[in-house]
């Protein structure tokens, strides 16, 4: 009897520790078109990007500006537009702000990298120039744009590239800039460190390369590592871990299959190309993803949540060191998610991919 009554305690306890911490959701900004990305002001304002082509101050109350004057000019068509947003890590002394868009030049399309400043006042970009252009374009097509980027402890800017989609094998190509990840100093150019730096005939941008459509990048502020989240086609999306010069496979190789079923490339894995540390089968097609450091959601810091766009929702990755040890889905089938921020009050504040797109906040509930 008392071994059963044992059991039944430690039954009651493992269901309590598996129920899902208590929140609320809130709409703390609405009136916004496809919002892509965002980043928090040292003044706890938020700098919102609108693919269509429009940048936005969201106050701490909410309200969204008129557009930002001087924004540069982008291609809005399919996946492309004005993506992603960052802060130089010196913000507060230079008002540097780095942009990732869709851009339309002599031969086609491409991914850009445009650095700019914040007026003083917040109400324009001044001197917006682009310095990186994610050559050669591609005429056809105006998909897999890729455009994260994040700063890491040294400095260093880390931008991501797709592989436009068309031709799968740009991916694999050391002469092409197109589904990669970079790793650039503050103007644009290759850093002296970088991997393939010397090596004739590769571009020395290059970081990693092997990727498809990675939307997804973050450092572990535990590890430092530098995470990254890819669009498979059908399943097969990934959560890798880069090291430099490494080759995450695609599409050679790919856990997923093609949209119309067939096999893409030599099969699953190959021990010469990199393991991504956690991926889906089905898909739910990542994006923007963003680990959680604060105390307001205690029960969830050291997490990587990934927005999901296709089943909508958002993934909690529980982690330990640069491993995926589980995962939660919360919000489930409601609404298309782009980007996961965490805010200067330590909760996490959510793009959502619509035309009346909203930003929404989790709150302790």
């Amino acid at each position: 009897m008392a071994r059963l009554l044992l059991l039944a305690l430690l039954l009651l306890a493992g269901a309590a520790r598996a129920q899902p911490l208590p929140f609320r959701v809130a709409d703390f900004a609405t009136g916004l078109d496809h919002p892509w990305g965002a980043a928090f002001l040292p003044d706890g304002r938020l700098l919102v990007t609108e693919r269509p082509g429009r940048l936005r101050l969201v106050g701490k109350d909410g309200q969204v500006s008129p557009p930002l004057a001087g924004v540069p000019e982008v291609e809005a068509r399919g996946q492309g537009g004005l993506l992603d947003v960052a802060l130089a890590p010196d913000f507060a002394t230079t008002r540097e702000v780095y942009l990732c868009q869709s851009a339309l030049v002599q031969g086609g399309a491409l991914t850009r990298l445009v650095r700019a400043r914040l007026a003083p006042d917040a109400t324009a970009l001044e001197g917006a120039t682009p310095i990186l252009d994610a050559t050669p374009p591609q005429e056809s097509g105006r998909n897999h744009f890729g455009c994260r980027i994040v700063f890491g402890r040294d400095g260093a800017l880390f931008l991501s590239t797709g592989d436009r989609f068309v031709t799968k094998m740009r991916a694999q190509g050391l002469d092409d800039l197109a589904g990669k990840v970079l790793r650039l100093g503050r103007d644009g150019a290759a850093l002296p460190d970088n991997p393939f730096v010397g090596r004739p005939g590769v571009r020395p941008e290059i970081f990693t390369l092997g990727h498809r459509h990675p939307q997804g990048l973050a450092f572990n502020p535990w590890t430092g590592s530098l995470w990254e989240a890819e669009f498979g086609a059908r399943g097969g999306d990934e959560i890798n871990v880069l090291k430099p010069g490494r080759n995450h496979g695609w599409p050679i190789v790919t856990k997923g299959v093609d949209y119309d079923g067939s096999r893409i490339g030599e099969g699953t894995s190959r021990p010469d190309l990199e393991e991504p540390v956690h991926w889906w089968v089905p898909s739910v097609s990542p994006s923007g993803i963003a680990f959680y450091t604060g105390s307001a959601l205690p029960a969830w810091r050291g997490s990587l949540f990934v927005a999901a766009l296709n089943p909508p929702g958002l993934v909690r990755l529980s982690t330990e060191g640069d491993r995926v040890t589980g995962e939660e889905r919360l919000l489930w089938n409601r609404t298309r998610l782009r980007q996961v921020v965490q805010g200067p009050d330590g909760l996490l504040y959510l793009l959502t991919d619509e035309t009346r797109g909203r930003i929404l906040r989790l709150e302790p509930g």
